[in-house]
């Protein structure tokens, strides 16, 4: 994510002046990422064993990627249309408001890989309501399940609404859009659009963990600000091109703590967990509490060392968060209208690798680290 440029920034932070090549290959890049991740999920993942596919199939019953086409070639073909064609749609939007057709490229491409490089020093902030609102929707739409886009695409429109994910992940984003637009209205004495354009902007755009900016939002009532940084612990749905830990995985972590209390009561009773109307495999759910358990770890971790490197706390949490969930603008030093070049090289070595863990749903990567994996 590129961030707005500090006074003397040198050509390292000035995005403007980097040659349009190396800006469009970086864009490209993280586009061809974007759709690789759920190719991923689909091919590679089942292999490890590590409960990857599962989850993604679980997480839309009835709605699974072997609804698409039997083959997983032919399933990864589709999904793949489906994202050249919303890139395509969204290039065209905004060149239709006034951007080049090179800005317009490197913006899709961050937006439908929930990337957010931008080739301005100010992110998104510089452009027109029109341009914002345009990303806005397709922000939204790469952070829903590509399953779901087909089925839209297909004009069944009530199986896409049927699905639970889906559902809390629009309710979040409207609730928290319209608190902090409040926030804004109220305490700030913001225009109605601007609060609520700022608002819902920076909410999506934590939410699907892309990462582009419209303002600072360190400089919103410390409520609203902080409640950006909560949003960080959530990230899109499942099957999209979104980071962080994934809406089915809080549903259903919310889900299993209210049923314990059930269960507290009637001790004998059998009361499995449900999604969209069918229970969940108890494997699953303790693969999303390994997961989550393992993640604050991280977290937790991570924000330690970064504060051992010198970065104050607000820095040391925001980096940490904002790298393990792939979004990009954090809290302190690296935070929407600053960059990562005032941490130390070290820092930005762990940070890096907080960056592949996140990006690889951890999994991925610490079972390679397991003895049992390498076993016969």
């Amino acid at each position: 994510m590129s961030g707005f440029t500090t006074t003397g920034a040198s050509v390292f932070t000035d995005i403007e002046a980097i040659p349009k090549g190396i800006l469009f290959w970086r864009s490209l890049t993280h586009w061809i990422g974007g759709m690789g991740i759920i190719v991923l999920s689909l091919a590679v993942l089942p292999i490890l064993g590590i409960g990857g596919m599962q989850l993604f199939v679980a997480e839309v019953p009835g709605i699974t990627p072997d609804k698409l086409h039997p083959r997983i070639t032919q399933t990864a073909k589709r999904l793949w249309g489906i994202y050249v064609l919303l890139t395509v749609v969204l290039t065209a939007l905004l060149m239709f408001g006034g951007m080049n057709l090179f800005d317009a490229l490197c913006h899709s491409f961050g937006t439908m890989a929930t990337g957010g490089f931008s080739t301005k020093n100010d992110s998104v902030a510089g452009f027109s309501p029109y341009i914002q609102y345009v990303i806005i929707l397709f922000m939204f739409l790469a952070g829903t399940n590509f399953t779901l886009h087909y089925f839209g695409l297909k004009g069944h429109f009530k199986k896409v609404w049927a699905n639970e994910e889906f559902r809390n992940y629009t309710f979040l984003i409207l609730v928290s859009s319209m608190i902090i637009m409040a926030a804004l209205f109220f305490t700030v004495g913001l225009p109605a659009e601007k609060s609520f354009r700022d608002a819902l902007f920076q909410v999506v755009s934590i939410v699907t963990t892309t990462g582009f900016v419209s303002s600072d939002y360190l400089i919103w009532p410390f409520f609203a600000w902080f409640m950006i940084f909560l949003l960080m612990f959530t990230g899109g749905c499942a099957g999209s091109t979104g980071g962080g830990i994934k809406m089915v995985r809080i549903m259903l972590l919310f889900k299993n703590s209210l049923l314990e209390l059930k269960r507290l009561i009637h001790p004998q009773a059998i009361i499995p967990v449900r999604l969209n109307r069918k229970s969940v495999p108890q494997n699953i759910i303790f693969n999303v509490l390994a997961f989550f358990l393992i993640y604050i770890i991280i977290f937790a971790f991570g924000s330690l060392a970064m504060s051992f490197l010198g970065l104050e706390f607000e820095s040391a949490v925001g980096a940490t968060a904002a790298c393990i969930g792939n979004i990009g603008p954090g809290l302190g030093i690296v935070g929407p209208v600053m960059n990562y070049g005032l941490v130390p090289d070290i820092g930005k070595w762990l940070l890096s690798l907080l960056m592949l863990l996140g990006r690889l749903e951890l999994f991925t990567v610490l079972i390679l680290f397991s003895p049992a994996f390498w076993r016969r």
